[in-house]
């Protein structure tokens, strides 16, 4: 007896701890400060996923004598095989309760995750194998103009579909980014039509995502990449050309396999656990702005006066839209210097 009332006393004391820990300001600063930081380790890797993604053309434009679709096969093909063996290999514990989760959802969920992630890995196809022809055969501009046009896309799938709330700021800079488009075919229709395209199918794929919270988001990409290379295996003896002998295509092809696909797709993967779909889209723009700068100073490409004002317009609307977020960061800076 008097042993349980020793620990009923111990449990008591402990709560009325835990109550007081919660009512003082330094503890709660502690729980808001962990939160601040959870958001800007989400915002930083939308950031570096997007920034590595705007030097693309750096290691695309090497390949431009290769097919497009010799450079989607082999990049696939070693996407999938490097990734599944590191599931194989490292990762079985976790695919052992990815599965286990999945068994235990109802059937209807389970046929609604089947769909979600089958119909990502279609739009992801689409989407490199758009981008990887009208890098090497459209323009370099093209494509950052695709990713101008994405997070416009992206902003209002995920308004009508996962009811992403928006304030009157962050629509004036969708307003913004609109006109910027609008300004940059005016001057070329042909490559908002192919921008348009490789926006619409990474937009579907990144609103897609907020249905994947609860899977490993390495088996998720893993996952995509390998229907994706299923995908394409029947038509690889069609429509690839002779195999590659020169060492320069497996060298860039792998750094495109590696660099520019598992690790940026990983890192945007996380910043969409824990930041909304339209803010990720409205990120996405330091994309274009870093290829329209390469565009512009490594390959050469004409610069006339309006497409300077689009660019400058999409920018000011990029910190328009994450205004909120920037300040209240800086804010908790000072705050804790």
């Amino acid at each position: 007896m008097e042993i349980r009332k020793s620990e009923l006393q111990i449990e008591e004391i402990n709560s009325f701890i835990e109550n007081f820990q919660q009512k003082l300001p330094i503890f709660a600063n502690d729980s808001k400060r962990n939160n601040d930081l959870n958001n800007l380790r989400h915002y930083l890797a939308a950031i570096l996923a997007f920034s590595i993604w705007g030097t693309f053309s750096l290691v695309l434009k090497p390949l431009h004598s290769y097919a497009s679709s010799d450079i989607l096969f082999y990049r696939v093909f070693s996407c999938a095989l490097i990734m599944s063996l590191v599931s194989i290999l490292f990762k079985r514990e976790k695919l052992k309760q990815n599965l286990n989760y999945f068994k235990s959802i109802s059937k209807k969920a389970k046929r609604k995750t089947i769909i979600v992630n089958v119909g990502s890995s279609i739009l992801l196809t689409a989407n490199w194998f758009s981008f990887i022809y009208v890098m090497n055969h459209v323009s370099v501009r093209a494509t950052s103009v695709a990713y101008l046009v994405c997070p416009i896309i992206t902003t209002i799938l995920a308004y009508f579909i996962l009811k992403d709330k928006l304030s009157k700021l962050q629509w004036l800079s969708v307003f913004l980014s609109l006109v910027g488009c609008i300004l940059l075919s005016y001057t070329n229709i042909l490559d908002m039509f192919y921008s348009s395209l490789i926006g619409f199918t990474y937009a579907a794929y990144l609103v897609c995502q907020s249905q994947n919270k609860q899977f490993d988001k390495f088996l998720i990409l893993n996952f995509h990449i390998v229907i994706s290379a299923l995908i394409l295996l029947p038509f690889f003896p069609a429509y690839s050309g002779p195999v590659p002998t020169e060492f320069k295509f497996y060298f860039f092809v792998e750094i495109i396999a590696v660099m520019y696909t598992i690790v940026p797709l990983l890192l945007n993967l996380f910043a969409l656990t824990g930041t909304a779909s339209s803010k990720v889209g409205m990120i996405l723009n330091i994309n274009p702005i870093i290829a329209f700068i390469l565009a512009s100073t490594v390959y050469g490409e004409p610069l006339n006066l309006i497409q300077i004002c689009a660019y400058s317009l999409i920018f000011v609307a990029v910190i328009v839209f994450n205004a909120k977020e920037i300040f209240r960061l800086n804010q908790e800076e000072v705050k804790l210097s």
